[in-house]
């Protein structure tokens, strides 16, 4: 049989078995089956390989024949087409290589050490709120992984709603940069209507089951949105690449007023400086020239001022600021909570007192820790090393925004470093105020406190980050 295959597969390469190939013009050729070795049959099927290329169509033609010859004599089919395997190239790559392929394709555009560092942030704040409530749960004969669990659903809710950010385009931006800043008015104005006060600011919508909404937190995402796509448009309109025009700015500062404004009257004072940091790193992100820079800063100050000497901020806050300023003044009362939280920094020392094993924390002593004092738990229970854990974290996740803010056109720009300046701004002051460095305004810590309408803006906030990362990419 064997002798049978070899002369039907010398038929096929047209060459007569024991027959000696010659070169051209009558030069005598070599005996390629003496070349070959005494075994022709597994030589001829290779040389039968490198003639006619696998899946060609002549190879399927040939294989066709052999199955009708290998009928006629009785021999496997399985026989006839069994080829060697062929030489792998090794400059080929590796098969498996292929498989990270589509990941690297999704991935390709994101700022990976953004999406960590955020993700990171999230995580670190799972365990701190958990260590936060536990103690108090369990004294209430509750579910001491409550909280955790409700901030595991607000950090994968967040999730979701960046990777849907991320995929917003040139386009759709145009689009919903005005549709996000009067969604953020109309939410600001349901505050009057049907809001709920909580720790002296008429800043909530209570929807029932447990779950509260706080506009101001969607208002920030909405005026750096809408204030980018005003200046581009402007811009576009004027054909001008340069600083924007004094009108331009005016009407700017106009989209500004609005909803801080609105956000003074409930009051909330917290969220009115990450208004005012969010809108100074649009006009900086939009090329505004220095002297309007300078003066918005100084009459934003002279107005402070103004309004602490004049009474006009609200008790609470008021008392808040006086607390700062005298920390023993009302030791029981207004800086009772400030007080606690310089007790649970001062027990963590180095390296903290482990988890769950922070005597301040544990005992309930620091009010709104979940939330207001988060950073005293990871002061307490992990000492400066976890502190500066957090900080590093911050400081990767701005410095990755100011990077893309530096490849991006500019809406793409302005929107990078307005988020930039909100993130900033709200984890100095959060942390600050743990630090007794600044006063008590309710600010939480981002991605790390506990609360849905903060995380969920953040996540969009991320989002959109991504999705001017990827434009820039795409376009370069």
């Amino acid at each position: 049989m064997a002798g049978d295959l070899g002369a039907d597969l010398s038929r096929r390469l047209g060459q007569r078995p024991g027959e000696v190939r010659h070169g051209r013009h009558d030069h005598p050729g070599r005996d390629r089956r003496d070349r070959r070795g005494p075994d022709a049959q597994a030589d001829l099927g290779r040389d039968h390989g490198r003639r006619r290329r696998p899946g060609a169509a002549g190879d399927r033609a040939a294989d066709q024949a052999a199955r009708r010859a290998a009928a006629g004599r009785g021999v496997p089919v399985s026989t006839v087409l069994t080829r060697p395997p062929a030489a792998r190239d090794p400059r080929a790559p590796v098969e498996t290589a292929s498989l990270s392929l589509p990941l690297r394709r999704r991935t390709r555009g994101y700022d990976l050490p953004l999406v960590w560092s955020a993700l990171a942030l999230g995580l670190i704040g799972a365990v701190l709120v958990w260590a936060a409530t536990r103690g108090i749960q369990l004294r209430a004969g509750a579910d001491p992984q409550a909280y955790l669990y409700r901030h595991l659903f607000n950090l994968t809710v967040a999730g979701v709603l960046m990777v849907a950010a991320s995929r917003v385009n040139a386009r759709l931006l145009r689009l919903l940069g005005p549709a996000m800043y009067v969604a953020s008015l109309l939410g600001l104005l349901a505050v009057f209507a049907v809001g709920s006060t909580i720790n002296g600011a008429h800043a909530w919508i209570v929807l029932g089951a447990g779950f509260q909404v706080q506009p101001s937190e969607f208002a920030k995402l909405g005026l750096v949105v809408g204030l980018a796509v005003l200046f581009t448009e402007r811009a576009a309109r004027r054909g001008e690449d340069g600083a924007p025009a004094g009108s331009d700015v005016l009407l700017a500062l106009v989209v500004i007023a609005v909803p801080m404004g609105m956000v003074v009257l409930e009051p909330d004072l917290g969220s009115t400086i990450v208004l005012g940091a969010a809108a100074l790193g649009v006009l900086v992100g939009a090329g505004v020239r220095a002297r309007w820079t300078v003066g918005l800063i100084a009459l934003t100050a002279a107005v402070s001022v103004v309004a602490v000497k004049a009474g006009l901020l609200a008790p609470y806050q008021l008392a808040r600021f006086t607390s700062f300023l005298h920390p023993n003044h009302d030791p029981l009362g207004a800086a009772y909570n400030i007080n606690q939280a310089h007790i649970a920094l001062a027990n963590g020392g180095w390296f903290g007192t482990g988890l769950f094993a922070g005597p301040q924390t544990n005992g309930g002593y620091v009010p709104e820790q979940q939330t207001d004092f988060v950073f005293s738990v990871a002061g307490e229970e992990f000492g400066l090393l976890g502190c500066t854990v957090i900080i590093a974290l911050f400081a990767v996740l701005c410095w990755r925004g100011l990077v893309i803010a530096r490849m991006a056109n500019r809406a793409g720009r302005i929107v990078a470093v307005g988020i930039v300046c909100w993130f900033a701004l709200q984890a100095f002051q959060n942390i600050g105020m743990n630090l007794g460095l600044t006063p008590v305004t309710g600010l939480p810590l981002p991605f790390v406190s506990y609360g849905g309408s903060s995380m969920f803006a953040q996540g969009l906030a991320i989002g959109l980050l991504q999705a001017v990362r990827r434009l820039s990419v795409a376009s370069a």
